[in-house]
This record gives structure tokens, C-alpha cells and sequence, in this order.
């Protein structure tokens, strides 16, 4: 039984009444062992924010090359110029992949990959055009704020003028990816070469101004500490009140296997639920938080369904990066596996499109429209035949 003077009895009071948490009331909740009471007060977040909807969407992932530039120590996706493993997608390639994906009736393409310093950036345009001009119909969701800067240094063009060429030749949204861990005491030790953490913030913000929805995500279990966790929502917050763009927000449990890391544990079941709680309940100004299931693995993701959690991902076909760090997970799961154990866990499945639309399907084809209206959801209506 908690003192009346437990911190966790504040918090509750301002969870309840809708109120933000402080930097401080973050550090609370990840000193606390009650896991059960950080489960319950982010489970009333995500009901009152999204009911009791669990949504997931048909996608399949493309990483057009292996090659980068950078040497993260967590990473072993990535490989040399000269490797045995090191590949390029060409148009064929690419094409195929677009056409494989359009005919198993998925809504998006998630496309991230290496930094591949010998292609130039018309290359990283070429893979949208290519897959808007095969699968017209299909959200194209591609490359981080790392990737984005890259190209932006690659082209000596700005940013904007970046994001600019890329919608026009088919770019949706953005993925979240790359943004690891914000506070310069991890981020300088782990990924120090790449986008620091003000270009990946100012990326998003740009992206945001000119239209464009984007994910956040946040790696965490290696080398970080509460503090750095905190730090790293409290500034997604801070952007998502300027800019309102954000629609998602995914935490990554690290994977050591095969990185500079590997002498690193993973991080336990409830390490996972934790921060899945805690991002829930810090970010009181995004829409969604997503249970990632490559990573977290499908058992773990399903209970996160109750600990704030109300997106699983989707059907993720073709994922590299993850498995080459370990992920035993699936390559991927069917839709009849993703919402059973949505059912199972007590939730209603919605099948959705990268935006959130409302995904309907009838034969051969499927339709997005506006869905039931839940608080701090805002869904518009489209076609597609």
C-alpha cells in the first residue's frame, strides 16, 4: 500500500483531469516498479483518446540499399561498399516490389535504407517515381530525417527544396526512424556522425509545414537512462505543440545481435511495457502510439495493447533492418493473425491507411472512409478502387 505522499497518487490526479506531466512527473514514473498503475493510467489515456479501436494496416517494406555512409554501433543492417551483402535495388527491382505489394491489396510502402555515398539523389526520387507510376494508389511513407539531411548535403540543395522534389514525385508522409535517442550524452556515443538532433527535429518541422504527416520514434534499452528517455518525449512534445504534425509515435526495443553493441542485453518484457506506458501518458499531443511488433515481438505487443498502445503496424512484408539485428519475429503476419490477436486482446480491429483513414475492402479493391468519432481523432474520407 502506497503513503499518501507517493508521487504516483499526484500524477494520477493530473492523468486523470487531462493534465500534462512534467519532466519531473516522467522521472516519477520511471522510478516506479508499479507497473500495474502505470498500465492503468496509460490505458485511460489511450481509451480516452482512442476508444476502444486497435488498428493496423496492410504495408510492405522496401530498403532500396544496404550501403551507408554512417557507422551507428547499433546497427547491423548496414554494410560497406565492397561486402558480399552489400546490395542496390534497381527499377526491376523496385517495380516488382511495387507490383507484389499493390497485388496483395497493401495501402503503403514503407521505403528506408543506407546512405549510399556513390548514388546521387535523383536515385532516392527515382524509387518514388517508380512506385507511383506502378502502384498509383499506394501511400508511399519514405525515408527518415537522417536520410532526408543526407540527401539535402548530396544535392547542396535545402531541405525544403528536398521534401519539395519528393512530393512531387509521389512522397506521402515520413517515418520516424533515426531519431534514436535526443539528449547529446547517448546520441554522441552511438550515432554521433548523423542528422544531430536539432536537424532531425527541424527536418520534421519542415516537413510539417509544407503538408506532409510524419511518424517519431525512440530507441531505447541500450545505453540510455530515464532521464535521456524523458528528454527525448518532452521534446517530441514541444515540436507536436508547434507544429501539430505528428501522428504517431513508435518506441524501439533495441536489438544488439550483429551491431558494435552486442555485449548489450535486450530490454526485458518490462522495460517495454514501461516505456510504452510512459510514452502514452508524456505524449499527451499525439494521436497514436504504435506497438511495433517486429520489434517488441507479438506477445509483448498485444499486452502493450492495455498499456497505451493502440496500433500494432501492420503486415510487414520485407523488413531488413530489424531482423539483421535480431528480430525473431515473423517477416511478416496475415491480416485474419493481426486481428485475432487484437480481438483477443479485448480491442476492436480497424484496419486504417497510413493516415487514418478507415480501410474497407469489397472484392479486389478498398475504400477509406470517415470513421466513428473518438476524441482526438480526426479521420477524412477517399477513394480508391
Amino acid at each position: 500500500m502506497r503513503s499518501q505522499s507517493d508521487p504516483l497518487d499526484a500524477i494520477r490526479e493530473r492523468v486523470e483531469a487531462g493534465r500534462r506531466l512534467s519532466f519531473d512527473d516522467g522521472l516519477a514514473l520511471e522510478a516506479s516498479n508499479d507497473l500495474f498503475t502505470l498500465g492503468t493510467l496509460a490505458n485511460l489515456v489511450r481509451e480516452r483518446t482512442n476508444g476502444n479501436f486497435a488498428y493496423y494496416n496492410v504495408n510492405t517494406h522496401i530498403n532500396p540499399t544496404n550501403v551507408c555512409v554512417y557507422t551507428c554501433d547499433f546497427c547491423a543492417f548496414r554494410a560497406d561498399l565492397g561486402e558480399d551483402r552489400a546490395y542496390v535495388m534497381d527499377r526491376d527491382q523496385i517495380v516488382e516490389r511495387a507490383r507484389q505489394a499493390e497485388a496483395r491489396g497493401a495501402t503503403e510502402l514503407h521505403i528506408v535504407g543506407g546512405l549510399h555515398h556513390k548514388l546521387p539523389f535523383g536515385y532516392y526520387v527515382d524509387v518514388v517515381r517508380w512506385i507511383k507510376e506502378t502502384a498509383p494508389g499506394i501511400h508511399i511513407k519514405a525515408y527518415t530525417a537522417v536520410e532526408i539531411e543526407f540527401f539535402s548535403k548530396i544535392a547542396r540543395r535545402s531541405v525544403e527544396d528536398v521534401l519539395r522534389e519528393l512530393i512531387e514525385a509521389g512522397l506521402g508522409s515520413l517515418p520516424g526512424g533515426g531519431a534514436e535517442i535526443f539528449h547529446p550524452e547517448v546520441r554522441e556515443r552511438i550515432c554521433g556522425a548523423k542528422a544531430s538532433t536539432e536537424s532531425w527535429l527541424n527536418i520534421h518541422r519542415t516537413a510539417h509545414r509544407l503538408g506532409l504527416h510524419s511518424n517519431a520514434t525512440m530507441l531505447y534499452g541500450h545505453i540510455d537512462r530515464p532521464e535521456h528517455r524523458i528528454d527525448h518525449l518532452v521534446r517530441l512534445r514541444e515540436l507536436q505543440d508547434e507544429t501539430g504534425g505528428f501522428q504517431t509515435f513508435i518506441p524501439l526495443a533495441f536489438h544488439p545481435d550483429n551491431s558494435q553493441m552486442a555485449h548489450l542485453p535486450k530490454p526485458s518484457g518490462i522495460m517495454d511495457l514501461k516505456v510504452m506506458a510512459l510514452s502514452r501518458l508524456m505524449l499527451d499531443n499525439f494521436p497514436h502510439i504504435k506497438a511495433y511488433w517486429v520489434m517488441l515481438g507479438l506477445k509483448t505487443a498485444q499486452i502493450a495493447l492495455s498499456f497505451g498502445a493502440d496500433d500494432l503496424d501492420g503486415t510487414v512484408v520485407h523488413e531488413k533492418i530489424y531482423h539483421e539485428a535480431g528480430a525473431e519475429t515473423p517477416q511478416e503476419v496475415t491480416v485474419a493473425e493481426i486481428r485475432r490477436l487484437i480481438t483477443e486482446a479485448g480491442r476492436v480491429p480497424v484496419e486504417r491507411d497510413t493516415l487514418y483513414h478507415r480501410v474497407e475492402r469489397a472484392g479486389g479493391s478498398w475504400t477509406t472512409r470517415e470513421h466513428i468519432d473518438v476524441p482526438g481523432l480526426t479521420l477524412a474520407g477517399a477513394a480508391r478502387g
